[in-house]
């Protein structure tokens, strides 16, 4: 990985790249048209092994990791898993997934739920707390729509993860955005133009302006990787 900003320097080290996490940092990948998801409908192959090494840096670095339960449904997100020198370095398991969902219209039969080796955590309303499996681990805030600043501070405050990475999709990202929560942009764009017929915009339905000053630019195997401080 090459620094081109702010100072440029070769042969750079992604986790001490990234190894500075605010409270809460959004990572995502879109093409250079600007689609979350390649021509089969998904992220997996959209940066290519480069976007992947990065994907796992900024998990390694993380205290928990949000998904959107639109995320769980497609049945592909497994639990988080580090090998090798990334979990020396972090010093211990991986972090937990956290799914936050509303309606809990989710296959509690799926291995995120039954096989992690951090137990996943789920972020609900109080109505609907009911409806988690008593294995998992509850953070219940709002009575019909979740509450994301308190459910952001009980995981803090309550269990302990001071760093949180959200990775989308793109409801989950947005609602996090308007509530001011995020501090760090991480975007990958993949050299890529996948035009309209699969296009998957990077944030749905945000009504406000977000300035955004930037922090950082990479570039590896063609990939472009953008840090952005959001401005409340």
């Amino acid at each position: 990985m090459r620094r081109l900003l702010p100072e440029p320097a070769a042969d750079v080290d992604p986790y001490e790249a990234y190894g500075d996490p605010p409270r809460l940092r959004l990572g995502m990948v879109m093409s250079a048209d600007g689609s979350v998801t390649d021509a089969e409908g998904w992220t997996d192959g959209l940066g290519g092994a480069a976007d992947f090494r990065v994907f796992r840096t900024l998990r390694a670095l993380a205290g928990a990791i949000l998904v959107g339960a639109g995320t769980v449904r497609t049945g592909r997100l497994g639990p988080a898993r580090l090998r090798g020198d990334l979990r020396a370095r972090r010093g211990g398991p991986p972090a937990p997934i956290v799914v936050v969902s509303r309606s809990l219209d989710l296959d509690w039969t799926l291995p995120l739920f039954h096989e992690a080796e951090t137990p996943t955590v789920v972020v609900t309303t109080r109505t609907a707390r009911a409806g988690v499996p008593g294995h998992l681990r509850v953070v219940a805030e709002g009575d019909d729509d979740v509450d994301l600043p308190a459910a952001v501070e009980a995981l803090r405050e309550d269990l302990g993860y001071e760093h949180l990475l959200c990775e989308g999709g793109p409801s989950l990202a947005t609602a996090l955005i308007r509530a001011s929560l995020v501090d760090e942009l991480c975007l990958n764009i993949a050299p890529a133009l996948l035009g309209s017929a699969r296009h998957t915009r990077l944030l749905e339905g945000l009504d406000a302006e977000v300035p955004l000053d930037p922090a950082a630019l990479y570039l590896d195997e063609g990939v472009l990787f953008l840090r952005y401080r959001l401005r409340r």
